[in-house]
């Protein structure tokens, strides 16, 4: 069998779900949590495999006789394209570090089958057919409600919010969605459920509520694919009015700002990282607003960093928590002498993400203010503005958990192998999108001009976008 003729999307979203019957039949939770990592890396070779056919060409065509989904539907469901098959990748990744860096204290607490599971409808949501996507993002907010319920934490707000936007997406796929039928009034109520969806203010409490009453590792499965800003890419962008797009630029720049002030004043760690999330998930819908070929690559390259760098940040929270509990911010902490790793874990996943010269966030936001400041100088302006408020926001927290009074502890709390590896490749992919920005810059610029080539089929008379020139990738 040649590589070109295995199925390996399909293959990374069955597996997943195959084991995740399988290990909630597991009641040891330490053989769990290994079964766990083991299909999750399984799952992430496999998503390479079909990234790495779409980049060079050679992905299976439908037509192979492994392929088993268009059988059973009559039609393909499965699809990967330049915009989704770099998203697999980094959705296996994450799946796979946070099981990797789980203490064995959280292991009781963490439910490794609905990982694999939420990792299944993850793969599927990035890699399915359009019109699968509706049901595939409303599907994908049940783990968490799952667990809320698991561990007798309250549910309202969560429902309220998950409910209002799967009506909201529904009404707006039945009233024409994104096919070439979409009117204004589709357009609009797509733009209302992506905006609940991504926590733009003031549907942004269930982000929060989220974080403090779910485990870390599930709130943070669930937040940092950034599943709004996929759902406007696909579903609002080719087919809305210029109103729409402005609508979601505005809001997201009150939402970036807001949060990022919310983020400097919080006296809870999970609730900093909640609004640290909020800004940068919203300054990466601001370029969708621009809709040029320089801001939309700015906006998707965004959205990966962000994805990493906070993945990163969160898990280097969540050890935290491993060793100390619930973190507060209302006083020093002085934890870099216990947890030197960790400190520089946080601090360096916290400037990438915060686009620090260096890292790939700085590349990203970069180009994002770039293609801002060519059509709106005034978005450019507040994008930096943004970033500097959540650069702030990040340092205190730096300096309130890991300066001050040394804490005394008659056990080792330093950071274990596991961690490091699972902190120290995301870093690694931070600092290496800086360095070499060349490959990830192009990718996401073909993507962005496949996205701009939909949308002028339904809006031909709309100014050409500005084009990306070759030294400014």
């Amino acid at each position: 069998m040649t590589f070109d003729l295995v199925p390996w999307l399909e293959l990374s979203v069955v597996l997943p779900l195959v084991g995740a019957l399988g290990v909630s039949q597991v009641r040891d939770a330490l053989t769990a949590s290994r079964w766990c990592l083991a299909l999750s890396g399984a799952t992430l070779v496999c998503t390479l495999a079909a990234a790495a056919g779409v980049e060079y060409g050679f992905a299976p065509n439908g037509n192979t006789p492994w392929d088993v989904l268009p059988r059973i539907f009559g039609t393909q469901v499965m699809v990967l394209d330049r915009l989704s098959a770099p998203l697999l990748p980094l959705v296996a990744l994450l799946h796979f570090l946070t099981a990797l860096a789980t203490a064995r204290t959280q292991m009781t607490r963490f439910s490794f089958a609905w990982m694999l599971a939420g990792d299944a409808m993850r793969l599927a949501t990035f890699g399915c057919v359009p019109w699968l996507l509706g049901p595939l993002l409303v599907l994908n907010t049940l783990p968490p409600y799952f667990e809320l319920v698991r561990r007798g934490r309250p549910t309202r707000v969560y429902v309220l919010h998950m409910g209002l936007f799967g009506v909201l997406l529904f009404a707006g796929l039945a009233a024409g969605g994104a096919g070439p039928e979409a009117g204004a009034t589709a357009s609009a109520l797509l733009l209302l459920a992506v905006m609940v969806r991504s926590g733009t203010v003031p549907a942004h409490v269930w982000v929060t509520d989220l974080f403090e009453n779910c485990s870390f590792g599930t709130a943070l499965l669930f937040v940092t694919p950034i599943a709004g800003m996929y759902a406007a890419v696909r579903l609002v962008l080719p087919v809305a009015p210029d109103w729409v797009l402005n609508t979601i630029g505005i809001a997201s720049l009150v939402t970036a700002v807001y949060a990022g002030g919310m983020a400097v004043v919080q006296r809870d760690a999970r609730r900093f990282f909640a609004y640290l999330f909020l800004s940068h998930a919203s300054l990466a819908l601001v370029g969708l607003e621009l809709h040029t070929s320089i801001s939309l690559t700015g906006a998707l390259s965004l959205w990966m960093s962000v994805a990493l760098s906070l993945s990163g940040l969160g898990l280097t929270l969540r050890a935290l928590e491993a060793r100390y509990g619930r973190l507060s911010l209302i006083e020093f902490r002085g934890l870099y002498a216990h947890s030197p790793s960790l400190a520089i874990c946080f601090l360096l996943t916290g400037l990438g993400s915060v686009g620090f010269p260096g890292t790939l966030g700085f590349v990203a936001a970069e180009v994002l203010v770039d293609g801002a400041i060519e059509v709106r100088p005034a978005v450019g302006v507040a994008v930096v503005l943004a970033s500097a408020i959540n650069g702030i926001a990040v340092l205190r927290v730096y300096f309130l958990l890991f300066t001050g009074a040394r804490p005394t502890s008659g056990v080792s709390l330093s950071i274990t192998s596991r961690e490091r590896f699972a902190v120290l490749t995301l870093a690694a992919l931070i600092l290496g999108g800086g360095l070499v920005p060349q490959i990830h810059i192009n990718s996401r610029h073909k993507a962005a001009e496949e996205l701009l080539e939909l949308r002028a089929k339904r809006f031909p008379d709309t100014e050409t976008p500005v084009v990306v020139a070759e030294h400014d990738t």
